[in-house]
């Protein structure tokens, strides 16, 4: 029954290791007659015990690194959107320079890193009151815990907040530690605040709420200005007030990578620190004099864009803070674990029971291993689709166009908008018309004028306000740092991102809900963070505690699986959107026609696919059938909305000479596709509530009438769909005979069903679905063929 495994050359079962690790600890004297033998513990000498136990914590620590790994990978992720989201929405540069840039600043961010790791050391609990087993089992449920949760939201393309996520963690985990061993020493519980740091969580707390609100305010109003004094057509107005603006944003950007990025730099001594802090003034009107003068010559001379290389250079300071800083989210733990370790190992007379007050001191971390994290980070940076993901949920949160929608709408969103339109009425109602038109013509988007026709998509929004949210960020975040308020660079880049988008009418009535819809679900996230970092940390720490090194591998397994389930939701998720964006890639709009043909054949094959599922769980009376039929036609739903978009948005783009008579029959077969999808979600629906009721089923003669029903619909599916894999005009001909017949059948049955309900062979209530099954059934056939000969006749006329 004992479960051998060797250890570093050393047999030891785990029941043996648990039973000695818990006996050890129990003893007020731990020096007892105690070791291990090859049945079992055999309590004859405590030195090979020791060497035993602390080479499990040699394995232990090990773990910790490979987690540390894991979460570096899952956290950069994350995190790439603070310092990528501004350059990549605005199309600055080609993408392979933008990634060359933020890794450079995430380099020298590295070796700027003080490896001050007081959060995971000291920051939330007092190490004096703990051992270095208890201290493992806290950070391994950190980090078994981030890994999940940072992954999840990568997946989900959801930003969070690094920093919140690790403090949480130690926080539920440590609480977890704490109470067990107030319980086994018979305490109060309100002994609990002598191991906790209380203040700490309530800070970050409060920091969430207080980034969140003077972010997003700050980024609308930096914005507005900005807009007032250069629009939206701001070429010439930069050659008179360019040199300027980018003074004050370059200095501003300078100052933050002093304050935020540098500040722990190993070159940079306190009393140099001390210096900058006290002449920020000096440092700050130098700067902006400089920079002016050097932009001024420079655009002179060479004619450069000021703005390109305000969000180029802001692009590569955010990464270097994020580096600098954020890097203890990763490593920090694992580090402290190390730190742990090694204090325990010296404590040669008692290492496993000596409580870690040497935590406290403040120790820089080793820079081989800062090197290794920034390494990966930038290989991560380069390489991870998840980080690619999360920027274009913020990016399309602000983009200025409208377009295809990543979120729902919500009632919450439907009433704030609502708000905002009454008050927007009542402050048009109170400023001159005069006034107001002079505001509206700074704000006409249709002066926007591109940057640059080579990139392989059109800018999300304008190099201004990519500036302007670098800017505002990297001033709030330098701000924050030097009163020593705890900001989190996630919240801070995002809200001002989001504010800003407001401010330049981003967020039209078309797309607002939308919008607004997104952003609270990315702060719900935020707060979500919080939660399930501090509940399933404690869990986890509990079942590390009372069941070790089996829970530990049972945990590692487990996240394990959940990270490869994930990356196979995502890359469904991916493969969808990739679909679904097939037709935003033309340049003229006959181009669409051609990169449309991939996104009905999908909707044809799946609404076959659908039809088949939705009769045979009617007739076999299978409510889960139906029910996940209704489910798919409302995702048809969503994805007939995404491709109706992005067709008529392609039709904004140039006509060839060639093609005159287009968006009328375009029009047509767009109301078609709408048409076809809503008989289906309709249906699906009716049927599903008509079996959630428990309402009577069909009998044999209507499940005969509406299997015929059911093969010509499929059938006239096919078609469609294989027309359209094929790229190219056909005969609609077949597809004209199956609609006739199918007309006729519904005819015929029409007919039958009435006379059922003469001869009061069926109910009320089953003949009603009958009826709206063949009227939907019509319905779609009329649409299919509709649909077929307005895009024939479009591509006829373009071939």
């Amino acid at each position: 029954m004992w479960l051998g495994v060797k250890f570093l050359n050393t047999n030891l079962t785990w029941h043996s290791f648990s039973e000695c690790l818990n006996f050890y600890l129990s003893r007020p004297n731990p020096v007892k007659q105690f070791t291990a033998g090859k049945g079992g513990p055999q309590f004859t000498g405590v030195e090979p015990v020791l060497g035993m136990l602390m080479e499990i914590y040699t394995i232990i620590v090990v773990v910790l690194f490979g987690l540390a790994i894991s979460d570096l990978i899952v956290g950069v992720s994350n995190d790439a959107v603070n310092f990528l989201n501004s350059a990549i929405g605005s199309q600055v540069a080609p993408r392979w320079v933008i990634m060359i840039i933020a890794s450079l600043g995430m380099i020298l961010g590295v070796m700027f890193s003080s490896g001050m790791m007081e959060v995971a050391r000291k920051g939330i609990f007092h190490p004096e009151k703990f051992v270095m087993p208890e201290l493992m089992v806290i950070f391994l449920a950190v980090m078994l815990t981030d890994v999940i949760l940072l992954d999840l939201y990568n997946t989900f393309g959801l930003p969070t907040s690094t920093t919140v996520s690790v403090v949480f963690e130690l926080l539920g985990a440590a609480v977890a530690v704490s109470f067990i061993k107030i319980h086994q020493t018979g305490l109060n519980a309100g002994e609990i605040i002598n191991y906790i740091n209380t203040a700490k969580a309530l800070a970050i707390i409060s920091g969430i709420l207080i980034s969140i609100i003077i972010a997003f305010f700050s980024g609308a109003f930096i914005q507005f200005l900005s807009r007032l004094l250069f629009s939206f057509d701001y070429a010439q107005r930069l050659k008179r007030y360019g040199a300027i603006w980018g003074g004050i944003a370059l200095t501003l950007i300078i100052y933050f990578i002093l304050i935020k990025g540098a500040k722990g730099a190993s070159f940079i001594t306190p009393q140099t620190l001390d210096w900058i802090q006290s002449h920020t003034g000096l440092i700050l009107l130098a700067s902006f004099v400089w920079w002016s003068a050097v932009l001024q010559l420079l655009m002179w001379t060479v004619r450069i864009h000021v703005l390109k290389v305000i969000v180029l250079v802001g692009t590569g300071a955010l990464a270097m803070a994020f580096a600098a800083n954020d890097l203890v989210n990763f490593i920090g733990v694992p580090l402290a674990g190390f730190a742990s370790f090694n204090i325990a190992r010296l404590n040669f007379a008692d290492p496993l029971t000596a409580t870690m007050e040497a935590l406290a001191q403040p120790v820089r971390s080793n820079t081989l291993f800062l090197l290794v994290a920034g390494i990966v980070m930038v290989v991560t940076l380069w390489f991870s689709r998840k980080a690619q993901s999360v920027t274009k949920t913020e990016v399309s949160l602000g983009r200025q166009d409208e377009g295809a929608e990543r979120f729902d709408s919500s009632a919450l969103s439907r009433i704030i908008v609502r708000m905002g339109v009454a008050l927007a009425n009542s402050l048009n109602q109170a400023i001159p018309a005069q006034v107001t038109k002079r505001i509206n013509s700074r704000f006409d988007v249709g002066k926007c004028k591109p940057e640059s026709s080579a990139m392989e998509e059109a800018p999300s929004f304008d190099l201004l306000r990519a500036s302007v949210n670098l800017v505002v960020a990297s001033a709030l975040i330098s701000l924050g740092t030097s009163l020593k308020l705890p900001l989190s660079t996630t919240y801070v880049t995002f809200m001002v991102a989001m504010g800003s988008s407001l401010s330049d009418r981003a967020w039209g009535r078309e797309s607002a809900v939308y919008r607004i819809t997104g952003v609270l679900t990315v702060i719900g996230g935020w707060f979500f963070t919080a939660l399930m970092a501090f509940t399933v940390s404690a869990i986890f720490a509990v079942l590390l505690y009372y069941f070790r090194l089996p829970a530990l591998l049972v945990l590692i397994a487990l996240a394990s699986f959940f990270i490869y389930r994930t990356h196979i939701v995502h890359r469904r998720r991916q493969e969808a959107e990739k679909e679904d964006g097939l037709a935003g890639l033309a340049e003229h709009a006959e181009d669409m026609i051609q990169n449309v043909f991939p996104l009905f054949a999908e909707y044809f094959g799946a609404a076959g696919k659908l039809v088949r599922e939705l009769f045979d769980g009617m007739f076999e009376e299978k409510r889960k059938k139906v029910r996940t039929a209704a489910s798919d036609a409302k995702k048809l739903d969503r994805r007939v909305r995404r491709i109706n978009s992005m067709i008529l948005h392609s039709v904004s783009l140039p006509l060839r000479e060639s093609t005159k008579d287009f968006m009328p029959n375009l029009a047509l077969t767009v109301s078609a596709l709408q048409e076809i999808n809503h008989f289906l979600q309709d249906v699906s629906e009716k049927c599903f509530k008509h079996l959630d009721n428990n309402h009577q089923g069909f009998q044999t003669e209507q499940i005969s009438d509406l299997r015929e029903v059911e093969s010509r619909l499929i059938r006239l599916f096919r078609l469609a769909e294989e027309m359209h894999r094929q790229k190219k005009v056909a005969d609609i001909a077949p597809i004209k005979t199956c609609e006739k017949e199918l007309q006729n059948l519904l005819n015929k049955f029409d007919k039958s069903q009435i006379k059922r309900i003469k001869n009061k062979q069926t109910k009320t209530r089953i003949s009603m679905l009958y009826f709206r099954i063949l009227t939907g059934a019509g319905s779609i056939a009329k649409h299919v063929v509709q649909l077929m000969e307005g895009y024939t006749q479009e591509v006829s006329k373009n071939s």
